[in-house]
C-alpha cells in the first residue's frame, strides 16, 4: 500500500480527510495523490439556467484554486512525495476514474451537519463500485493513529475478509489488532482462520465474540470501539445486497452515519 487519492473539495471534511491521509501516507513511506474536485453545478429552470450554472462553476472554481494555494503551501512541509490533479464533476465519479492505480482511497464518512456534499453517499459508492478500499472519517478527526488499536470486525464475508487482505500492511504498524466476531448467524470462514492468516505477517491479533441478542450488530461494533479505545475500524462494505441495507439499514449505512473513529473499508 503505497499510493494514497485524497478527496480534495473546501467543505467541513476536508480537514479530516487531509490530516488521515498525510498520517497513512508517511507511515507507509508512500505518495500521495490529491484529487481536487469542482463540483458541476446543476440547476432546472428557464433558459438562462445554462448561463447560471456557468458563473456557479465560476465561483466553484475559483473556491478551488483558493484551496489549492492553502493547501500546497502546508503540504510543502509535510515531507511526503506528492502531486495534484483539478477535475470538475461529482466526487464519486471522479475519484472512481482517477483510482486505477492507487491503493487507498481518503474520504469522510458522512458529514454530521452538512448535508450537502452527501460524503456517505459517495463512499458507499467508492467503496461498492472502484474495488479500492476506503478509510472514511469523521469530520471532527484529526488524523490516523496508526500504531494505535485497531477494531477489525469479522463475520465470515467475502467483504470481511477483502478488508482484512486490503489492511495488512497497516495492521503491521498497529500495536493492538483485536479481531471481533459479529454476526447472528455463522457463515463459512473462521475468526481463528482470520487470526492464522494475519499470524503469517506477524499480526498477532486477539480474538473477541459477540453474538448480539438484543442488540443490532453495528451497536455492537460502536460498543466495541469504545469499550477498547479503538484508534480505528477495518470492516468489509456492504456484505450484503446494497439496496437492501438502503430499505432496512445495516451495519455499514450505521458506521457511515455514527461511527466516531475512521472507518477502513472493503468491497
Amino acid at each position: 500500500m503505497k499510493t494514497i487519492l485524497l478527496l480534495v473539495h473546501d467543505d467541513a471534511g476536508q480537514e479530516a480527510r487531509f490530516q488521515a491521509a498525510l498520517d497513512v501516507t508517511r507511515a507507509l513511506e508512500g505518495h500521495l495523490k490529491c484529487l481536487d474536485v469542482s463540483i458541476l453545478p446543476v440547476l432546472i429552470g428557464d433558459s438562462y439556467s445554462g448561463m447560471g450554472e456557468m458563473m456557479l462553476l465560476a465561483d466553484e472554481r475559483a473556491r478551488e484554486d483558493e484551496n489549492r494555494v492553502r493547501l500546497e503551501a502546508r503540504l510543502a512541509n509535510e515531507q511526503v512525495p506528492w502531486d495534484w490533479t483539478d477535475t470538475v464533476g461529482a466526487l464519486g465519479p471522479q475519484l472512481r476514474e482517477a483510482c486505477e492505480f492507487t491503493d487507498l482511497i481518503v474520504v469522510n464518512r458522512q458529514l454530521d451537519d452538512f448535508p450537502l456534499p452527501d460524503m456517505r453517499s459517495v463512499a458507499g459508492d467508492v467503496v461498492v463500485r472502484s474495488g479500492k478500499p476506503i478509510l472514511a472519517v469523521p469530520e471532527m478527526s484529526r488524523g490516523l493513529n496508526v500504531c494505535g488499536r485497531v477494531l477489525v470486525c469479522w463475520d465470515g464475508s467475502a467483504c470481511a475478509s477483502a478488508a482484512v487482505y486490503a489492511a495488512v500492511p497497516l495492521l503491521k504498524l498497529a500495536e493492538t489488532v483485536i479481531l471481533l466476531e459479529v454476526e447472528e448467524e455463522m457463515r463459512d470462514g473462521s475468526v481463528e482462520n482470520a487470526a492464522e492468516y494475519l499470524s503469517r505477517y506477524d499480526i498477532h491479533a486477539l480474538v473477541r465474540r459477540r453474538h448480539p441478542l438484543t442488540m443490532k450488530p453495528a451497536k455492537v461494533i460502536l460498543d466495541e470501539i469504545r469499550q477498547q479505545k479503538a484508534d480505528y475500524v477495518v470492516m468489509g462494505g456492504f456484505s450484503h445486497l446494497r439496496f437492501t441495507e438502503a430499505l432496512f439499514g445495516g451495519v455499514t449505512k450505521t458506521m457511515l452515519s455514527e461511527a466516531p473513529v475512521p472507518v477502513f473499508m472493503a468491497h
